[in-house]
């Protein structure tokens, strides 16, 4: 069973401009994701609509360039993986510059097990306040049952139940992640801006595995400062 892992990386961005080639204690941020993923010793591939990212990646692994028009992550990483001879492919966020090759071998795991959708959480109770985080609630099997920035769910009486919060990396079966491209975009997808949305409202299960290692995803300004931060403290171990 052939597994990949494809990392999809747009130029074009709402909250900072050209973010994959901003520098993380000057290193182009693109280049820590697609480093610190090698280590991990999967086969990698980088979807990119620009050639400037190629030029910063391309001697690291495979790059293919993909239109600009492409909506979504998970469409980007479809459109360059639909002819491939492939069974397993992660979709692995282009500005999460940590890795660890115990989470991508549970995620590869989990899909081999016959999960069709496999997801990435971890217990963070401060995740609740904040709106920039996407926080997941999952059944007493380890699915989830909704995603959502909002604080979920309401408390209306005392507890210490508190969501997950997600970590947006994607494991797909392939077939998965195709029957995921055909459909339209789904009323909640709309509402969150959440597209694994899409695939609840549509009945496929996503299988939630924990984790308690540290991931933070670049958005923002302060982002870079957090991860540069963690970055020179050697926090980011991705075990060979």
């Amino acid at each position: 069973m052939r597994r990949l892992i494809v990392i999809p990386a747009r130029l074009g961005s709402t909250r900072l401009k050209e973010k994959p080639l901003r520098k993380i204690l000057g290193k182009p941020l693109i280049r820590w994701v697609v480093e610190n993923l090698k280590k991990t010793g999967q086969e990698l591939l980088v979807a990119t609509d620009s050639e400037k990212i190629k030029e910063v990646v391309e001697d690291l692994c495979e790059v293919i360039l993909t239109p600009s028009e492409i909506p979504s992550g998970s469409d980007r990483v479809l459109y360059v993986v639909k002819d491939l001879n492939v069974d397993f492919v992660i979709n692995y966020q282009g500005d999460e510059p940590f890795a660890y090759k115990e989470d991508i071998k549970k995620i590869f795991k989990a899909l081999e097990e016959g999960n069709e959708v496999v997801t990435l959480a971890t217990q963070d109770k401060e995740a609740y306040k904040r709106p920039e985080d996407v926080k997941v609630i999952i059944d007493n099997k380890g699915y989830a049952i909704y995603f959502s920035r909002a604080p979920i769910p309401y408390f209306r009486k005392k507890s210490d139940f508190y969501p997950l919060k997600h970590i947006g990396i994607y494991g797909f079966k392939k077939e998965t992640l195709i029957k995921f491209g055909s459909l339209p975009k789904s009323t909640l997808e709309e509402i969150e801006g959440l597209e694994q949305l899409r695939l609840l409202e549509n009945g496929i299960k996503i299988k939630v595995i924990l984790t308690n290692n540290f991931y933070h995803g670049v958005d923002t300004e302060e982002d870079i400062k957090i991860v540069e931060e963690i970055l020179k403290k050697g926090i980011n171990k991705v075990k060979s």
